[in-house]
């Protein structure tokens, strides 16, 4: 009976998303347009990287070279966990509006439905900008263990977006009390992947606690870049922690379950 359910839940969330999908890709020069703005935001931001390294060789005890396996994997990660679940930002306009009262009447989870809710497909082509820095990183670096560095990437690649992904569904857990609070969520999830991108090793000893055990971003992109490339890292951040990913998306997830789940509880309705 639960396997049934199990099923029937499936195929209404796939039906769900497949509506979305072919709703955005009937508008055909829109839809073309958003996937071009969202390709060279990707573009721009990896030409700021450029930019920085064009006046320095080094930076953090990376090269560009270097950084671009930093900056593809938690791109990748990031925009992919977007594309999944980046919508549930719009989460206040539903409080405010008092229509997220009508995903309560619904026999679904409210976060399975929120998901479900949209898919903007524009990201692809964030994720495309990711795939290119990375092949293009892996190319021009000297990789010296080939096995060790595609099982690191695997590993980031996976758990890296559920790490995002987590984010996601806390800073949405957060508006619950927030209400107005969607910029100061956003600077968290956007922030988040910003300092993902960037060598960990420049950060102090603040936001090197932060951004690699309370929000652990550095395990994303820069702790990885270090085991592929065989460099051992700082001393708060040495690169075996890289295997140590799994755990970093175990605790991302719980936080992200333990704030949505009190938001929900503490959600009274539109007239509360």
């Amino acid at each position: 009976m639960a396997e049934t359910t199990w099923r029937a839940d499936l195929t209404a969330y796939r039906a769900v998303l497949g509506s979305r999908v072919r709703a955005q890709a009937s508008y055909r020069t829109s839809f073309a347009t958003d996937l071009a703005t969202a390709f060279l935001v990707g573009v721009v931001e990896l030409a700021e990287t450029w930019v920085v390294f064009s006046q320095v060789d080094v930076l953090g005890g990376l090269s560009f070279a270097a950084v671009l396996l930093v900056f593809g994997l938690s791109n990748i990660c990031f925009a992919t966990a977007d594309l999944v679940v980046g919508h549930l930002d719009r989460l206040p306009r539903y409080i405010q509006a008092g229509t997220i009262d009508v995903f309560y009447l619904r026999p679904q989870p409210l976060l399975a439905q929120l998901v479900t809710s949209e898919i903007s497909l524009r990201r692809l082509t964030r994720i495309g900008v990711g795939v290119i820095a990375l092949v293009w990183g892996l190319s021009v670096n000297d990789v010296p263990d080939p096995a060790r560095a595609a099982a690191v990437v695997a590993l980031s690649l996976v758990f890296g977006t559920v790490v995002f992904a987590a984010q996601f569904v806390t800073a949405a857990g957060c508006q619950f009390w927030l209400v107005n609070g969607a910029e100061l969520t956003n600077s968290f999830t956007y922030g988040s992947s910003y300092a993902a991108s960037q060598p960990a090793s420049v950060f102090g000893t603040v936001l090197k606690l932060t951004f690699g055990y309370l929000v652990p971003a550095a395990f994303v992109g820069y702790l990885p870049t270090l085991v592929v490339l065989g460099l051992p890292g700082p001393s708060l951040l040495p690169a075996w922690l890289a295997w140590c990913l799994p755990l970093a998306a175990l605790w991302s997830c719980l936080v992200a379950g333990l704030v949505w789940r009190a938001g929900v509880r503490h959600y009274q309705g539109a007239g509360g």
